[in-house]
């Protein structure tokens, strides 16, 4: 069974890669036969379809009740963009970034992050829980409740319209998309959509399932093996993007990736249901945040990532991976 499960877990992350890959071809082509602009198409569809995979295994988990797989693939993957993408992508060159990002969709993803604390941490900040020197990593600490998940909801929603008039403003270059028959564009999107819907699926069940298995716990599994799967996408596009000197897209799908990340899919799966936090993933917010801080410190005195500040990155993230394998 432990076989099968890890074959079940592997083909879940290709239905997901793949599903998102189709949906976001299918909505593009479609969008622009609706004369939708390319720059908006770019900004909504594609960056929400880099993130349908942790969208589709954090609903899947809140519906299970898989709660630490929830909340923490989302804290995995943005740890995982952050440091491990940013920094893979300074190793092969230098990336340069622009003043949008360093002024605008940093910042907005460190306070987003902060935000998502404060909400898993609100009963310790309330006093409702106590945290003593004996308390257990998984002990329940706080939850991100149906009105949190809304508020994240509202503010992915703000964020959105206010990039697509932003975009209005400043229009730049269409991307080249592919003119598809309208049958093969709604072929696509609901291939994509099924793939994206089965792989959550099977990427859950069989990681819960070699969690017990081994006695770790989903936090963990989440943490490092499900974030890095659902991250394969993003890293995908940034190393290319960062090979073609396409300084902007590198970041910025990394950047915005996380936003999405945090206000969509906790956003979803919180409305769905509330979301149980141990004391392992606030400590793991806490990680993010501070990284966070000291990746945008690096990006605003430098202008860029550059490979020293990559190098420090990426062992930031081993660090982190090796302290929550001895937690107990």
């Amino acid at each position: 069974m432990l076989i099968l499960n890890f074959l079940i877990l592997i083909v879940g992350f290709l239905f997901l890669i793949k599903g998102a890959d189709w949906f976001v071809d299918g909505s593009a082509s479609l969008a622009k036969k609706l004369k939708v602009s390319g720059v908006i198409i770019g900004l909504t569809v594609v960056s929400m379809g880099t993130s349908a995979p942790e969208l589709a295994v954090s609903s899947s988990a809140a519906l299970k009740g898989a709660n630490e797989i929830a909340i923490s693939n989302v804290i995995g993957s943005n740890l995982f963009n952050l440091l491990m993408i940013l920094g893979i992508c300074a190793l092969i060159k230098p990336i340069p970034v622009d003043n949008p990002i360093i002024k605008r969709d940093f910042p907005l993803s460190i306070i987003v992050t902060l935000l998502l604390l404060l909400f898993s941490g609100f009963q310790i900040i309330t006093g409702k829980v106590s945290i003593t020197k004996g308390t257990s990593y998984y002990t329940e600490v706080g939850k991100i409740s149906r009105i949190f998940g809304i508020i994240f909801l509202i503010a992915f929603i703000t964020y959105m319209v206010f990039l697509i008039v932003d975009s209005k403003k400043h229009p730049q270059e269409e991307d080249d998309i592919k003119n598809e028959p309208l049958w093969k564009c709604f072929f696509f999107i609901v291939l994509g959509a099924g793939l994206i819907i089965a792989g959550g699926q099977m990427v859950v069940n069989s990681a819960t399932y070699i969690a017990k298995f081994f006695g770790m716990s989903q936090t963990f599994i989440a943490l490092t093996i499900v974030a890095f799967g659902t991250s394969l996408p993003e890293l995908v596009t940034s190393i290319v993007a960062a090979k073609k000197g396409e300084n902007g897209m590198a970041v910025g799908n990394v950047v915005g990736s996380n936003i999405f990340n945090i206000l969509l899919i906790l956003g979803v799966s919180s409305s769905i249901t509330p979301i149980a936090v141990n004391f392992a993933s606030v400590v793991d917010l806490i990680i993010l945040f501070v990284v966070s801080i000291i990746s945008y410190i690096f990006v605003v005195r430098d202008r860029k990532v550059g490979r020293i500040n990559g190098t420090i990155m990426i062992a930031l993230y081993v660090g982190a991976v090796v302290f929550a394998t001895f937690r107990k």
